[in-house]
């Protein structure tokens, strides 16, 4: 959120506008401006412009909302020039629970259109859709049809689209979670094929720029679609590092960077009193290097906020978790003690060794014995001046 601008919240949801929005709003203005000599006509057509997005928070309120009837609770709105983007804490494992979540938005633009469509026909203004060529006159007919458009385009079925989580959901009714992303994501892809063909025939950039922007959706979807049929089930002890480096609250930048260079780690827990009270990420160091002295301890600069986890919790679940909040690491935390560290690397190592295991035909391995293999621990653990944890 460091480049996006907080503007409110709603329902204890942050709305915030990603900074490349303000260059949009500016960009609109100076077009239409540029386009009709005119400030009265500049004003209105970004007005327009701003009606839409605020139409683009409802529908992501939608989502949010919805979500929030079933327990998943949203970390924010963030505003950008294609769009909105709900922060979702995490994605249902029950499939009717996602279709809700993700029809939820549409459904706020379907009921946006109609109220304006009912708002027209009292006051006898225009239905035609010809009104979207003069959206300085006609400003409640534009944005009716413009939310009609959002809604047919979300509910296309292709990721990252809504459409495309309302077909994997269907489909996981009648199979597993992956089989149902993978579907899901070949029909966006060629979808995404047709949309590309179509826009060089025409040469259309906006088709384009919509069939690679589906095409790098379907992709994502169906990565982290594999990383869940890995990761479910697994409790976090079976990937966490269990051979780290700590710190101390009173140690300083120079045992951090002593620390760093000597091994393998990049963020390193910092105790107090053997309880986790931050996590030191190499980032913070070196940007700490150039604005305070060597000296400082590192109590001062670890991140207070990181969460901790068990290491019975659902690994799927804390993975989400991680990605949700641009986590890389998260400390392992039992009966007040740290045991071991879960990261983004290790979890990704986690899923490509199963991933190849379970190509082959013979021998059968299963993930206890896995979670035995040499994935539990990093080599060249060291120990700093506040001692290098081991848990065997």
């Amino acid at each position: 959120m460091k480049r996006s601008l907080r503007v409110g919240s709603v329902a204890g949801i942050g709305i915030f506008l990603h900074w490349t929005f303000l260059l949009l709003i500016a960009a609109i203005f100076a077009y239409y401006y540029v386009q009709s000599q005119s400030l009265g006509a500049a004003l209105s057509g970004m007005g327009l412009i701003l009606g839409v997005f605020l139409c683009v928070i409802l529908h992501e309120l939608g989502h949010a909302l919805t979500a929030r009837r079933f327990g998943v609770p949203t970390r924010s709105i963030t505003l950008y020039p294609i769009g909105g983007l709900a922060r979702l804490e995490r994605i249902p494992s029950e499939p009717m629970k996602e279709f809700w979540i993700a029809i939820g938005g549409p459904a706020v633009n379907v009921v946006i259109a109609i109220g304006l469509a009912f708002i027209l026909l009292l006051t006898g203004g225009t239905l035609a859709p010809e009104a979207l060529q003069a959206p300085g006159s006609h400003a409640l007919a534009s944005l009716m049809w413009i939310n009609a458009v959002l809604a047919m385009f979300n509910m296309l079925p292709a990721f990252p689209m809504d459409g495309g989580r309302v077909l994997r959901a269907l489909l996981a009714l009648r199979w597993d979670y992956a089989q149902a992303t993978q579907t899901a994501a070949n029909v966006g892809q060629a979808m995404a094929v047709l949309f590309g063909l179509v826009g060089i025939m025409t040469w259309n950039p906006v088709l384009l720029f919509i069939a690679l922007f589906v095409y790098v959706g379907a992709q994502q979807e169906s990565k982290q679609a594999m990383y869940r049929a890995f990761t479910e089930g697994t409790p976090v002890r079976e990937a966490m590092v269990t051979r780290f480096t700590t710190l101390a609250v009173e140690d300083t930048l120079d045992d951090a960077i002593d620390a760093l260079l000597a091994g393998t780690d990049h963020d390193f827990p910092v105790l107090e009193e053997g309880g986790v009270v931050g996590v030191l990420r190499r980032k913070q160091l070196i940007e700490a290097l150039s604005e305070r002295g060597r000296d400082t301890p590192v109590g001062e600069i670890a991140d207070p906020d990181c969460f901790t986890t068990a290491p019975s919790a659902p690994l799927d679940e804390v993975f989400q978790q991680m990605n949700a909040r641009s986590c890389s690491t998260v400390p392992v935390v039992e009966g007040g003690r740290l045991v071991g560290l879960l990261t983004l690397e290790n979890v990704g190592e986690l899923i490509m060794v199963s991933s190849a295991l379970e190509t082959r035909p013979h021998p059968r391995v299963s993930r206890d014995q896995l979670s035995e293999g040499p994935l539990r621990e990093r080599p060249n653990g060291r120990t700093s001046s506040s001692g290098s944890t081991s848990v065997p």
